[in-house]
């Protein structure tokens, strides 16, 4: 009869969040429903995903309304941080997925909606120094001419938002902080505001 490996040893038992176990893995118990970009015809908001930070695989989800790209105008930007306590969920989670194609079609409005690396395996202040890292990224199409097209032809950088919920209000808020020293440093990129938001969206 042949022997089965025991399961691996609980080494701290953060439910409902996570489980970690002895030996390094990491069970994340919510946020784990993946949803790919699209058309969200409920809502008429088109999305897709862009590499923003090629060497950690780190990526970005645009969203946008469809009729902005019939109309040429140019829409108010919300970079938008997921929240999570740092540690589950990520930009692509169904939750914030859907929350952004709502977002997006009630205000008008072009979002970038974040990921990260998390926690545990990346502890804090990796979350913000990739977020920093997607703020540049966004800060190169100013002059229309970075490498997404939807920003540089439909992104007003005179209104730009940062905003999040939970940990990602807390992004938000270091984000805003960070970009008010860099002005002060003369590195004022956009005009920038701040939206710290709580609460769970489903």
């Amino acid at each position: 009869m042949g022997s089965t490996e025991p399961l691996s040893e609980i080494a701290h038992d953060f439910s409902p969040m996570m489980i970690i176990y002895k030996d390094g893995t990491i069970e994340r118990l919510v946020g784990n429903v993946i949803v790919p970009p699209s058309f969200d015809p409920k809502t008429n908001v088109d999305s897709r995903d862009v590499l923003y930070l090629p060497e950690n695989t780190l990526s970005a989800r645009l969203y946008i309304p469809k009729n902005t790209k019939d109309q040429n105008q140019k829409l108010p930007l919300v970079v938008y941080f997921h929240g999570g306590g740092f540690c589950v969920h990520t930009a692509c989670s169904s939750t914030y997925n859907n929350y952004l194609n709502n977002l997006v079609s009630e205000a008008n409005i072009i979002a970038v909606s974040v990921d990260y690396r998390r926690a545990p395996k990346n502890p804090v202040p990796c979350a913000h120094d990739d977020s920093r890292s997607a703020i540049k990224w966004v800060a190169s199409h100013v002059d229309g001419d970075g490498p997404e097209d939807w920003l540089n032809h439909y992104a007003d950088f005179q209104r730009v938002f940062f905003a999040g919920d939970s940990s990602g209000a807390n992004i938000a808020h270091h984000m805003g902080v960070r970009h008010c020293q860099e002005i002060l440093d003369d590195w004022d990129c956009f005009n920038s505001s701040i939206l710290l938001g709580q609460g769970s969206y489903s």
